[in-house]
């Protein structure tokens, strides 16, 4: 089933999200943008775990669109984070590419939903 690789994609995100949270406390002494990265970034799995018990096709959609929206902030954040010089090039590339996955997945199983 398609939620159960967006549920593992964003777990394996969320955990990353909370190992750079991590990081960039206790390395870079950086608390504001890593909680709000740490926020969305763990947001979208709880919100796609949300889904996979949704009471009607409508509220699995909510919940689909909200991991999205969360999705599209973490790479906000993460864009910041490294502009800001907080993350390195190769740090912000590989997490770039796991939030654009999600997003990329989340966006095709929404679209699916929405022509049946």
């Amino acid at each position: 089933m398609e939620e159960n690789v967006i549920y593992k994609l964003s777990k394996k995100f969320a955990i990353r999200i909370v190992k750079l949270y991590s990081y960039l406390c206790n390395e870079k002494k950086e608390y504001v943008m890593s909680k709000q990265l740490y926020r969305c970034g763990t947001s979208i799995g709880a919100n796609v775990a949300e889904s996979l018990f949704a009471q009607s096709d409508a509220d699995y959609l909510s919940k689909l669109k909200i991991s999205l929206k969360e999705a599209n902030e973490a790479k906000y954040w993460l864009e910041l984070l490294f502009e800001s010089n907080y993350l390195s090039t190769q740090e912000f590339d590989s997490m770039t590419n796991d939030v654009n996955t999600i997003i990329g997945t989340t966006v095709n199983i929404i679209n699916k939903k929405q022509k049946q």
